[in-house]
C-alpha cells in the first residue's frame, strides 16, 4: 500500500467504482455515508474523494456532481480492490452441461461460448475458432497433373489443407517433383512461417541447382501468411443487444460505432495475438487501447486451448463501466471449459 492510498481511500475508491458500475450515476459523499458504514463524516469522505481525484483515480462531470472513476481508477480497482469471486456452483454446472451437450460440434461450441459469455456478463462477446494460431508446416506434396501443371498440396499441423496449382517452364516427372517435395519437407518440418522465411532467405543467397525448390518455398510462405491473416479476421461475436442496452449507448451514433466494432473485428485484431501469447485473463481498459475507437471500451480476453498446439481466444467487450469481477470470472471459467473440451477432443492435456 502506497502512502497516498490509505486503507480508507482504498475503501472509498472501491465503493465509488461499485456504485457507479451498478447505477451509472456519479457518486457523492452523501450517498457513500448514507449507504455504507464508514464511521466518518460526509465532509471527510468529500475530502477523500477530492484526494482520489487529485491522484487521477476519479473525476467529475460537473462542479456540483459526484465523482466517477477514470480509466486509472478502474485499473487500480481491478488489480487491487475488486472481490475475486468465481461463478456460483449452479452456474458452473449449467454452463458445463450446455457445452457437453454439443461436445463433438466445434462450430456449436463457438456459438454457445459467445451466447453464454454475453448472457452471463451482460455485454458483447467475442470468440475466435480454436486453431493453431501460428501456422506450422507439416507436410507438402507436389503432384504432376498435366504437362507442366503441378498441384501443390500443403498440410498444416492443425489439419488445414491448402492447395494451389503452378505452371512450370517445362514438364517434370513425378519422381523429380517428389524429390523436391522431400527436400522441402526435410528442411521445413514443424516450422512456423519465420523459419520457412529463413530457409528461403538462405536459398536466395546462393545458386540453387533446382529453382523449383525456391518457388515452392515462396508459395509455402505466402500460404502460411494468408492462413494467419484469416485467423485474425475470424472473430465471432454475440450480445450486441446486451451491450447497447447499457446507458452509455443512448445516442444512436454510439450504437452505430458499437456495431462497426463488432462486425468488422478490426479493432480487436491486434488484441487477439497478444491474448494468444499470454496466460490468464487479460483486461484492457479504455485509454489503454492503442486504437482511438476503443478508448471508451474495456475488453476482457482469455486464451483457451490445448497447450501450445491448438488455441483460440474468447472474451467480453463493453463500456469501461463494466462489472469486472463477474466478467473476469465468466471469461476465466468458460476458457477453462473450452480448454477441457479441446483436450478431450484431441487427446492432449490443456
Amino acid at each position: 500500500m502506497t502512502p497516498d492510498m490509505s486503507e480508507r481511500r482504498r475503501l472509498i475508491l472501491k465503493l465509488v467504482v461499485q456504485e457507479f458500475i451498478e447505477h451509472s450515476a456519479p457518486v457523492s459523499s452523501e450517498l457513500i455515508t448514507r449507504k455504507h458504514t464508514l464511521n466518518v463524516s460526509s465532509a471527510t469522505v468529500r475530502n477523500e474523494l477530492a484526494a482520489l481525484e487529485d491522484l487521477g483515480y476519479l473525476t467529475h462531470l460537473h462542479t456540483s456532481a459526484g465523482r466517477v472513476p477514470t480509466d486509472a481508477g478502474y485499473r487500480y480497482y481491478v488489480e487491487n480492490l475488486m472481490d475475486r469471486t468465481p461463478l456460483s456452483a449452479t452456474e458452473q454446472r449449467t454452463i458445463r452441461h450446455q457445452f457437453y451437450q454439443v461436445r463433438t460440434e466445434l462450430d456449436q461450441w463457438i456459438q454457445l461460448a459467445g451466447a453464454v459469455l454475453a448472457r452471463t456478463a451482460q455485454n458483447a462477446s467475442v470468440v475466435t475458432p480454436p486453431r493453431a494460431y501460428q501456422a506450422r508446416f507439416k507436410h507438402l506434396e507436389l503432384i504432376a497433373i498435366h504437362d507442366a501443371t503441378v498441384l501443390l498440396v500443403l498440410v498444416l499441423h492443425d489439419g488445414t489443407i491448402r492447395q494451389q496449382t503452378l505452371t512450370l517452364e517445362a514438364a517434370r516427372s513425378q519422381d523429380d517433383l517428389s524429390r523436391v517435395a522431400g527436400r522441402v519437407n526435410d528442411r521445413c518440418r514443424d516450422a512456423m512461417v519465420a523459419r520457412v522465411e529463413d530457409v528461403l532467405q538462405q536459398d536466395r543467397g546462393q545458386q540453387l541447382e533446382d529453382d523449383l525448390e525456391r518457388q515452392v518455398l515462396e508459395l509455402v510462405c505466402r500460404a502460411l501468411h494468408q492462413f494467419e491473416d484469416q485467423l485474425n479476421k475470424a472473430i465471432y461475436s454475440d450480445g450486441l443487444m446486451e451491450m447497447i442496452n447499457q446507458p452509455e449507448f443512448s445516442q444512436i451514433e454510439r450504437v452505430r460505432q458499437a456495431i462497426e466494432l463488432l462486425q468488422g473485428g478490426k479493432a480487436l485484431g491486434s488484441l487477439i495475438p497478444q491474448a494468444l501469447a499470454s496466460a490468464g485473463v487479460q483486461v484492457v481498459i479504455g485509454g489503454e487501447h492503442s486504437r482511438d475507437e476503443m478508448r471508451e471500451y474495456s475488453v476482457v480476453l482469455a486464451r483457451y486451448g490445448t497447450g501450445a498446439e491448438i488455441a483460440g481466444v474468447l472474451g467480453v467487450i463493453g463500456p469501461t463501466r463494466m462489472p469486472y469481477p463477474r466478467t473476469i470470472s465468466t471469461v476465466r471459467y468458460i476458457s477453462t471449459v473450452m480448454s477441457d473440451l479441446l483436450s478431450d477432443l484431441y487427446g492432449v492435456e490443456g
